[in-house]
């Protein structure tokens, strides 16, 4: 697939073909035949250019006239504006529109996934010559909406500050390090780089292969596929690194805006790429910042499960026990205690059957399930049919009900063969 380009002809050889560099660029890029350059052109002279880029290289195919620029007589009755331009940041932050408060937590949500595609050559940016590049899309991710409630209502997907539905938020990107990144490369490297940006080796591989069907079907020699993988492996490092600093320049400067799981995923993977002495340091600012939001966040849930017990709603205080802000956060041994003990008194046999079993619901789900010990339970054969269901989640209303009290859930255990060093 080709696309147009402006160049510049720079020279012309012994032997009648000319070279030629991208417009402004510094470096001639290649060659062109004089067959294919209009008659009457002279070196300077800027021409459309329709090229073909492949990991091998740029091939023009055709040249034309360029476009003339716009005439002074068009630009009369215009007001010009002198003066010093407005730099825009290096980083486009846009978060979704009405959203009313911060979200606490990301952990529900799906993880996020990132699909690059196109075709060989065009990658992260314009033109093979180096140029300024667009920015890699990201799918903005979030909860399906689906899955099962928990007591109170809410989904475990579900938390403050969620879009309305039918609002997507956008997903804030960078791509200065990239940009950087490539236009330090030499241009046989480029599109290499590109590929590695959209599927890392698998994409490269996958784009020999298309190119190699190409030139089977043309009649044309296989691109050296050895040499290529060897350079793709020789950049992996340096594209793996530009493309986290991009990630992780959008986080330091979306500050708590931006998604906890979404922090946390740019920290974890801060230890799979070689960092240099920038990396170092933002990788650091970012686990700094990770810790205190989740330090925030682990006691923020302890205060509303400690306030709710305080003022006497025992049910607000087990439906705040049993989402976490992270999946291996305990409650503490006196707060476990103090929360079982509430809700094994509130759960009399006085309390109405409805909010009898709604409670039993949330206790079900908590995290202290198993050493709340219900006062009593309701004269209402709904009420006794359910504490008869739950009786394996919570021992002690077998003893009510005058049954044998069943053992713990079974240990999960990991059914994957582990072997050792030795063999065994």
């Amino acid at each position: 697939m080709s696309r147009r380009i402006d160049i510049e002809l720079t020279s012309q050889t012994g032997d009648g073909s000319w070279t030629w560099r991208a417009a402004g660029a510094r470096q001639p890029k290649g060659t062109v035949e004089a067959a294919l350059v209009p008659p009457g052109e002279t070196v300077g002279a800027v021409l459309r250019a329709e090229v073909e880029v492949g990991l091998e290289g740029i091939e023009v195919l055709s040249l034309a006239a360029a476009k003339p620029g716009r005439s002074p007589e068009k630009t009369e009755g215009r007001i010009e504006v002198k003066g010093t331009p407005k730099r825009t940041p290096d980083v486009s932050v846009i978060f979704a529109p009405g959203s009313g408060k911060r979200r606490r937590d990301d952990d529900g949500e799906r993880g996020r996934g990132e699909r690059r595609g196109g075709r060989l050559g065009a990658g992260a940016g314009a033109g093979a010559e180096g140029g300024p590049r667009d920015g890699r899309g990201e799918r903005p991710r979030g909860g399906s909406g689906s899955g099962p409630r928990r007591p109170g209502g809410r989904r475990p997907s579900e938390g403050d500050g969620r879009p309305a539905r039918g609002e997507r938020p956008v997903a804030p990107t960078s791509t200065v390090h990239r940009n950087a990144m490539l236009a330090a490369l030499r241009p046989e490297q480029i599109p290499v780089a590109e590929q590695l940006l959209r599927g890392g080796l698998q994409a490269v591989r996958q784009a020999i292969e298309t190119q190699n069907a190409s030139s089977k079907a043309a009649g044309k020699p296989p691109v050296a596929s050895d040499a290529l993988l060897a350079m793709a492996d020789e950049l992996l490092p340096t594209v793996r690194l530009a493309d986290w600093k991009d990630r992780a320049t959008v986080a330091q400067t979306a500050g708590k805006e931006y998604r906890l799981r979404e922090l946390r995923a740019v920290v974890a993977a801060s230890r799979t790429v070689t960092l240099d002495e920038e990396g170092r340091a933002l990788a650091k600012a970012l686990q700094e910042s990770l810790d205190q939001r989740t330090t925030a966040l682990r006691e923020e849930w302890l205060a509303r499960i400690t306030n709710a017990l305080n003022d006497g709603r025992v049910l607000q205080a087990v439906e705040a026990s049993i989402r976490p802000p992270e999946p291996g956060t305990r409650c503490p041994a006196e707060l476990a205690v103090r929360l079982a003990a509430a809700a094994g008194e509130a759960m009399s046999a006085d309390l109405a059957p409805e909010e009898w079993m709604r409670l039993l619901d949330a206790v079900v789900a908590s995290p202290v399930r198993r050493t709340v010990k219900p006062a009593g339970i309701p004269d209402d054969e709904v009420a006794r049919q359910a504490a008869r269901h739950a009786a394996g989640s919570v021992p002690a209303l077998a003893k009510l009900l005058g049954l044998r009290i069943p053992p713990p859930p079974p240990r999960r255990v990991n059914t994957e063969r582990r072997f050792s060093p030795t063999g065994g």
